[in-house]
């Protein structure tokens, strides 16, 4: 049997919304996966009304929901609660990530379902997790951001903290519980059990301090992590330096240390006691940022600075505008950003599938659904009667909206 991608076969059922959980199932839905994205009647997710907008259709939706069929109910309904329990029968996965307590509320919870399919997988993807102090309370990635140190650590070491303006923890946690679902889809074909799974931001996120907490407790707290602006608080050089135009990110650890002093001309540096190792340079960090930016003064221009360092084995990377790297030809050539063409919107620009697999080179070509599209597909699957939908529909336990197809 030819496959069409790694997770072929696989058929997920999708209460997820926003970004974190529609991340998960998007990597799913490229991957293979028939993914059914169950929405909320009568509007369905709230990104369908989020910028870049076109005519009414969202190019947030678009991105983050290609390739998944659409069927909207009111879960608060027995009926809609009815269908899920009768697609469950069938289905390998469940992702949702209400705030912890929704889905049992609404029938459809972890015990209610496995009771349903012993060998199903599901997935609750949320803020602080299904268990502890926290778990009650509704999240978006910036609060998990506060709560797990985060936000700070950007920021100008006496200024306000800042937080990243893209969805880093969002989109963490949705490619963390993807990992953990094919993980457990993996376990259960080796003859395990179905189970659930608590993906959380917090965890997600907390799990990328890579020095911050055990430096502190191995240093009995000598090392405090702290935010310190446009360079490192513990590494050194390490950081954002000023150049013609532009900023440079420019790090230099190791062998590396040694190549940037040839380029900028102190070699004499490693042979001063102030920087005989990373703690001394860290100490006396902003001489060496003033030789890095005098050096970069001299060159003749950013790029220039670039190829010099790169030439040496210096790490290096000019600071992009998002523009700038939607139209870099690296970003381009590996469809790292992707044109896409919607039926409604046309063609819009979308961050590309970050996974590779030598087996399945090309990306599926996928279409984003319209609300409530495929109530009819899935519902007669289950066998209900065109006019018993119709009823569905008329007392408000399944909403959607016109398909609009303007390529015709």
């Amino acid at each position: 049997m030819t496959r069409k991608h790694v997770l072929d076969g696989i058929k997920v059922l999708d209460f997820t919304h926003v970004l974190a959980g529609p991340t998960c199932t998007r990597l799913m839905v490229e991957t293979g996966a028939e993914v059914i994205k169950v929405e909320a009647a009568p509007g369905g997710d709230m990104v369908r009304g989020m910028p870049a907008l076109k005519d009414g259709r969202s190019g947030y939706y678009i991105q983050q929901n290609r390739g998944k069929k659409s069927i909207c109910l009111d879960l608060r309904d027995p009926r809609a609660q009815e269908v899920i329990h009768k697609l469950v029968a069938d289905v390998d996965v469940v992702v949702e990530n209400f705030t912890p307590g929704v889905m049992k509320r609404l029938g459809i919870d972890y015990d209610t379902l496995s009771a349903i399919n012993p060998k199903l997988v599901m997935c609750s993807i949320s803020a602080f997790g299904q268990t502890g102090e926290l778990s009650h309370l509704p999240g978006f990635d910036y609060i998990a951001q506060a709560y797990a140190g985060v936000i700070d650590m950007i920021g100008e070491e006496h200024g306000s903290p800042y937080f990243a303006g893209l969805g880093l923890g969002d989109v963490s946690t949705g490619a963390h519980a993807y990992g953990a679902i094919t993980a457990a889809l993996f376990h259960r074909e080796r003859g395990g059990s179905g189970q659930h799974l608590d993906i959380t931001l917090l965890d997600c996120l907390f799990h990328c301090h890579e020095i911050n907490v055990q430096g502190y407790d191995g240093s009995d707290g000598a090392l405090v992590p702290h935010r310190s602006g446009a360079h490192h608080f513990a590494v050194a050089p390490l950081g954002m330096f000023k150049g013609k135009e532009k900023y440079l990110v420019i790090i230099a650890i190791g062998n590396q240390w040694k190549n940037l002093l040839k380029v900028i001309g102190k070699e004499e540096f490693d042979d001063d006691p102030r920087f005989v190792d990373n703690a001394g340079r860290t100490e006396h960090k902003q001489v060496l940022v003033d030789a890095i930016e005098a050096w970069l003064a001299t060159t003749e221009s950013d790029d220039e600075a670039v190829r010099i360092l790169q030439e040496n084995h210096v790490p290096v990377a000019p600071v992009l505008s998002v523009p700038e790297a939607m139209a870099h030809p690296h970003l381009i050539a590996r469809q790292t950003v992707r044109t896409v063409t919607d039926r409604a919107f046309g063609d819009i620009k979308v961050p590309g599938m970050p996974l590779r697999f030598s087996a399945f080179p090309e990306f599926p070509d996928l279409q984003a659904a319209f609300l409530g599209e495929h109530n009819n597909e899935v519902l007669n699957s289950l066998g209900y009667a065109d006019g018993d939908i119709q009823t569905l529909r008329d007392e408000g336990v399944l909403a959607d909206e016109p398909v609009v197809n303007k390529a015709g």
